[in-house]
C-alpha cells in the first residue's frame, strides 16, 4: 500500500522491493513514511515531549555525553547508545582541550569549540569558564572576526534568529518560532560594521552568538534566556555577494524608510513577546545608524549600544585605574581621540560626563578637555557644516590640522586613545612625540582585531622608551623593555557588558541610564590593585571575570534602584550576594 500524507505505513517492517511506489527511498521501519514520501509530499516531524534515548543525546541543553551515570543510562533509555565508559565533566574538558590545542590555527579551534555549544551546552560553558583566558580570544575577538568573514563556509547548525526584509509584517511570528519563551537578553546586529572589518552582512551573526556566550560564561545569564539575532537587509560587500556560499540576502544593503520600519517592528515585537524588561544590545551597527537608533529607542526600551557605551565604560575604567600612576584627576588630563566613530565619541562622551560629575561643572566645560581627530584631521568648528552630528559637540575653535603628529605637537595631549579601526596609525613618530613632553603618557590602542590595532604593545613601549601606560583592544603577550616586564591590559568590552546585563536582569531594570555605565566603570577600576599597577596593568586578569561581573552586576543594580528604574522589589539587602546567587552554573545536573 502506498504511504499517504498523515497516514502510518500499515506494514513498516516489510519493504516490497518490487513495488515501484516505494522508489522514493522508504525502508524497513519507515513508520511515519518519512523516507518513502516523495519531495512533493509532506509528513509530520513527530518528536517526544520528554527527552530520552537518542533525543536526549541530541539535545544540547541536557546532553552530558559520556558523563551519563549508569543509573541515568537505564532510566533514560541510553543503554547501548553510549560507549561503556563513564567520565567526569572535568575529564571531558581535558579531552576537549587536548583536541582544541592540536589545531594549527585559531579558526579551526573556533569551529571545534562552537560545535561543542551545539552538542553539549553545559560542557561548553564549563570549558569556557574554567579556561577563559585561553579561549576568550577564540570565541570572541580576534578570532570571531575571521569567523564572520568565513561564516558561510564554516556554517554548521543554525543558532539564533535571522530576520530579513522579506519578513516585514511578521517579525513577531519569527520571534515566536524561538523555542525559549523567557528571553531576557537579546544581542542584535545588522552586520554593517563588524569589528574593524566592515560590512559582512548576514555573516555578522558570529558576533551576537559570541557575545551571548560571554553573557553566560562571564555574567552568569542563563543560556536559555539569551537570543542572538541578525537583521539582514543586504550587504554592500561585493566579495560576499559573489561568494556562492554567502548565507544572506543577495542584494545591496537597503536603508531609509524600509530599514527604519523593519527595525521599529523588530523592537516592538521584542517588547510584546518578551516584555518591558528584555534587554536589547545593539552590536556593530554602522555610525550613521548606531547613534540615531540608540537615541530613538533608549528612552522607551531597555536598550544600549555596546560599541558606543560598553566600549566607553571599559575605556573609562582603564583611565580611572591609570590615575594612581599619573596622579591627579581626569580633569587634569588632555584627551586626544584618534578615530571619531562610535567607539571614540562614545568614550569621549562618557569621560565628559564623569569629568563634569567629579568637578561639578557643566558638560560643555568638561568637553574643552577632549579633542577628536578623524580621517580628515582635527575636528574643528571650521568643518562644522560637514561634520556628523555626534562629532559636533567636540569641535573646537582652532585651525585645521591634518597630520596626527602635528596635532600632537599643537595640543600636547596627555592621553591618546585610538579607535580608528585601521592598523598602524600610532607610528614611531607619533609615539615618540607624545612621550617627548609627557613623563607617563596614556596610550590606548583599542581597535581590533589585532591586525587593526593602532600599534602593538611592543611598539608602544619601544618608541616611548618604556614611559607609556598602555592598554589595547586586542590581546598582546607581556612585553619586556630594558629588563622590565609589562603585562598588557586588554580594554575588552567583555569586562563590562556581561556584568551590566546581570545587573539589569537581577534588578528588573526598565531602562539603561548613563549613570549605570559610570557605576560599572568605577566598579571595574576598583578591581585594580597595587600589584597590577606595579606592572602598569590597567585591567585585571580574565580568570577573575566571574567575580568581577558579580561586583559590576551589583553596582549596576544598585544604581538602577537609586534611579528608580528597578522593578524587582523589595531591593535585596545584599546585592552582591544576590547577584552571585543568580548566576548560572554549568555543572552537570543529575536526572531522575
Amino acid at each position: 500500500m502506498e504511504c499517504q500524507l498523515k497516514m502510518v505505513c500499515p506494514r513498516p517492517d516489510v519493504l516490497d522491493l518490487n513495488n515501484s511506489k516505494h522508489d522514493a527511498g522508504g525502508g524497513v521501519g519507515d513508520t511515519y513514511c518519512e523516507d518513502s514520501a516523495t519531495e512533493d509530499q509532506t509528513f509530520i516531524p513527530w518528536n517526544q515531549l520528554v527527552a530520552s534515548g537518542v533525543d536526549l543525546l541530541r539535545d544540547p541543553r541536557y546532553n552530558k555525553g559520556t558523563a551519563f551515570s549508569e543509573g541515568e543510562r537505564d532510566r533514560h533509555y541510553l543503554r547501548g547508545l553510549l560507549p561503556p565508559v563513564v567520565l567526569t565533566q572535568e575529564r571531558q574538558i581535558e579531552r576537549i582541550l587536548q583536541n582544541v590545542r592540536s589545531y594549527e590555527n585559531n579558526l579551526e579551534k573556533y569551529v571545534d569549540v562552537m560545535d561543542l555549544q551545539e552538542r553539549n551546552e553545559r560542557l561548553f560553558y564549563k570549558l569556557l569558564i574554567d579556561h577563559v583566558e585561553e579561549l576568550l580570544p577564540i570565541v570572541y575577538t580576534p578570532t570571531v572576526g575571521e569567523a564572520c568573514q568565513k561564516f558561510g563556509n564554516i556554517f554548521r547548525r543554525p543558532h539564533g534568529l535571522y530576520i530579513t526584509l522579506k519578513d516585514k509584517g511578521r517579525v513577531r511570528d519569527i520571534l515566536r518560532n524561538w523555542a525559549e519563551p523567557n528571553v531576557q537578553v537579546i544581542v542584535v546586529t545588522d552586520g554593517e560594521r563588524i569589528l574593524g572589518l566592515g560590512d559582512l552582512g548576514c555573516q555578522g551573526m558570529g558576533i551576537p552568538i559570541g557575545k551571548l556566550a560571554l553573557y553566560t560564561a562571564l555574567g552568569g545569564i542563563r543560556p536559555s534566556s539569551t537570543l542572538p539575532i541578525t537583521i539582514d537587509v543586504g550587504t554592500n560587500n561585493q566579495t560576499l555577494l559573489d561568494n556562492p556560499f554567502y548565507i544572506g540576502l543577495r542584494h545591496k544593503r537597503v536603508g531609509g524608510q524600509a530599514y527604519d520600519e523593519l527595525l521599529a517592528e523588530f523592537m516592538l515585537a521584542c517588547k510584546k513577546t518578551y516584555g518591558e524588561k528584555v534587554l536589547v544590545q545593539f552590536e556593530d551597527f554602522a555610525n550613521h545608524n548606531a547613534f540615531r537608533l540608540l537615541a530613538k529607542y533608549s528612552s522607551s526600551y531597555l536598550v544600549f549600544n555596546d560599541d558606543i557605551q560598553g566600549t566607553a565604560a571599559v575605556a573609562l575604567a582603564g583611565l580611572l585605574a591609570a590615575l594612581p600612576l599619573t596622579g591627579g584627576t581626569l580633569a587634569d588630563h588632555e584627551f586626544l581621540f584618534v578615530g571619531a566613530g562610535e567607539a571614540g565619541t562614545g568614550i569621549a562622551e562618557l569621560i565628559t560626563i564623569e569629568i563634569a560629575r567629579q568637578g561639578k561643572i557643566k558638560v560643555e566645560e568638561a568637553r574643552t578637555k577632549i579633542y577628536l581627530a578623524d580621517s580628515k584631521g582635527l575636528v574643528t568648528k571650521s568643518r562644522i557644516n560637514t561634520l556628523e552630528t555626534f562629532k559636533k559637540p567636540f569641535a573646537h575653535d582652532m585651525p585645521e590640522i591634518t597630520k596626527l603628529v602635528d596635532v600632537i605637537k599643537k595640543l600636547k595631549p596627555t592621553a591618546m586613545i585610538g579607535t580608528t579601526g585601521k592598523g598602524g596609525q600610532f607610528t614611531q613618530a607619533v609615539l615618540e612625540e607624545i612621550s617627548s613632553y609627557q613623563e607617563k603618557p596614556i596610550v590606548f590602542a583599542l581597535s581590533n582585531p589585532t591586525s587593526q590595532s593602532e600599534c602593538t604593545a611592543e611598539e608602544a613601549y619601544k618608541f616611548t622608551k618604556g614611559k607609556c601606560i598602555f592598554a589595547s583592544g586586542s590581546p598582546f603577550p607581556p612585553v619586556t623593555y630594558e629588563g622590565k616586564t609589562y603585562t598588557i591590559g586588554q580594554s575588552n568590552n567583555a569586562y563590562i557588558f556581561p556584568g551590566l546585563g546581570l545587573g539589569c536582569v537581577i534588578s528588573g531594570a526598565i531602562r539603561v541610564h548613563d549613570d549605570m555605565f559610570l557605576a560599572a566603570a568605577e566598579s571595574l577600576a576598583n578591581e585594580i590593585s597595587q600589584d597590577h599597577l606595579d606592572k602598569k596593568q590597567l585591567f585585571p586578569a580574565f580568570s577573575e571575570i566571574r567575580e568581577i561581573s558579580a561586583h559590576i552586576g551589583a553596582a549596576t543594580a544598585a544604581k538602577a534602584y537609586e534611579l528608580g528604574l528597578a522593578t524587582k522589589l523589595p531591593k535585596p539587602s545584599d546585592l552582591l550576594s544576590y547577584a552571585k546567587s543568580c548566576m548560572y552554573s554549568p555543572v552537570y545536573r543529575q536526572y531522575r
